[in-house]
């Protein structure tokens, strides 16, 4: 089964958390702190095979979660690192993030890696806390989470040329006279539902990888009739051949189907409608091809390569290949002179520590990166933990960010999954001081 789509979740390894020790030595009976860090948790890294052609692992398989980090250990041992989760993908792989849409990785190249979901750092042992105010912590981080989405996988075929055209004008037909690949044929509409690779010798040393792309209609570039689903597989393609029904076969007119189709690619992509073109004038051994050849060639003779072909007898077939193999070399370094390697402008900002929102049920929410891992690695039932929370709450300010946002007693504040209730003590002792001056 080919299968070119696939939604799954990721998750990197969750950190090890740090130790919370002391020494017990013999002759040392003040030993000081050593609970040693815990280790990384592993990552999930996406990896290019080869051989692989489509996404249909993932049909059955849909969580991809790393290995936590081992915990810190006493002696100042730290804890192992998890190893990464290794995901294979077939090439031509576009990876992107299923809630923004951001474009996460195109995976093109051989054993091309990229780590989609990092995994946690370990939380720090109590020894590495030691200052000249605390020579004593008693209290130790707790390992950071690891990243975790869910991912859209969308397969894009790597072939360098294209067959295009509307069903049944015999785009399955010429793949299987030229190449080695056996898509299904038969004498009805939509017999290839899914795109088929094959490779075409042309000589001993040269050879490009042909696809055969499903049926278009017209609408197709708004998704009728599967047409997103298609239309992207001819994205990658260098050159596309576009093959016709010159003999008019079921009452079509090959002028018409051909400005059709063009019009589709037009208004699905501006940039594929200007991918070079050769014609495919297929099923010339039928009657009435030449006459639609002859029209054919007085309204697009000057401005595209016309190739009569036939599939069921082969003729034209070799002269047709090989002129699409010597176009090939001109055209891969003509698309790398178009993409030159985008340079990449970064502005100095100063950015945020935190951001305060009030969602829709009132609660206000405290965001950022920094405060969520804090909140994350601290061991809320340790109150040496506690405090050095609250130490870093107060450095930051949020107490007053609040106030000044318009937090009121008995509001609800939530931090990642760390949800409290607002109370404000000097607020409560401003009224007890107005209610004794009342009395």
């Amino acid at each position: 089964m080919f299968l070119d789509k696939a939604r799954i979740f990721v998750k990197g390894g969750d950190g090890g958390d740090g130790q919370m020790s002391f020494r017990r030595e013999k002759y040392i009976p003040e030993g000081g702190p050593s609970g040693g860090d815990g280790g990384r948790g592993g990552n999930v890294i996406f990896r290019v095979d080869t051989g692989l052609t489509t996404l249909r692992d993932f049909r059955y398989k849909r969580h991809y979660k790393a290995d936590a980090g081992e915990k810190g250990q006493s002696k100042n041992m730290h804890g192992h690192g998890a190893g990464d989760t290794v995901v294979r993908v077939p090439p031509g792989t576009v990876i992107r993030d299923a809630d923004t849409g951001e474009l996460i990785a195109d995976m093109i190249d051989p054993a091309q890696t990229v780590v989609v979901a990092k995994g946690g750092r370990g939380g720090r042992g109590n020894a590495r806390f030691v200052s000249s105010v605390n020579r004593v912590p008693r209290f130790a981080e707790k390992g950071e989470p690891g990243q975790e989405r869910w991912v859209n996988l969308e397969l894009k075929l790597l072939a360098d040329v294209g067959l295009i055209g509307f069903p049944s004008v015999g785009k399955s037909s010429i793949l299987a006279s030229v190449s080695a690949a056996k898509p299904e044929i038969a004498a009805y509409h939509f017999t290839t539902i899914t795109p088929v690779l094959g490779v075409v010798d042309v000589h001993e040393d040269q050879s490009f990888v042909l696809a055969d792309i499903p049926g278009l209609i017209e609408g197709a570039h708004e998704g009728v009739g599967l047409g997103h689903e298609f239309l992207r597989h001819v994205d990658r393609t260098k050159l596309l051949i576009h093959v016709l029904d010159m003999a008019g076969s079921e009452g079509r007119d090959p002028l018409e189907d051909f400005a059709a189709i063009n019009e589709e690619l037009r208004l699905y992509s501006a940039q594929l409608a200007k991918r070079p073109q050769v014609i495919a004038a297929n099923k010339m051994d039928l009657p009435g091809a030449e006459e639609n050849l002859a029209k054919f060639r007085a309204r697009y003779g000057g401005e595209y390569q016309i190739f009569p072909v036939s599939a069921a007898t082969g003729s034209g077939l070799k002269e047709l290949m090989r002129h699409a193999a010597g176009l090939l070399p001109a055209l891969q370094a003509a698309l790398l002179a178009e993409e030159p390697e985008a340079e990449k402008v970064y502005t100095a900002r100063d950015e945020q520590p935190f951001e305060i929102q009030r969602d829709e049920e009132g609660t206000w929410v405290i965001s950022g990166k920094d405060i969520e891992r804090l909140v994350a690695m601290t061991n809320f039932d340790n109150e040496d933990a506690v405090q050095r929370f609250q130490k870093i709450w107060r450095r930051l300010d949020i107490e007053g960010a609040l106030k000044r946002a318009g937090v009121e007693n008995g509001d609800n504040v939530r931090i990642r999954d760390m949800e409290f209730e607002y109370y404000d003590q000097s607020k409560e002792a401003e009224k007890e001081e107005e209610r004794r001056r009342r009395r």
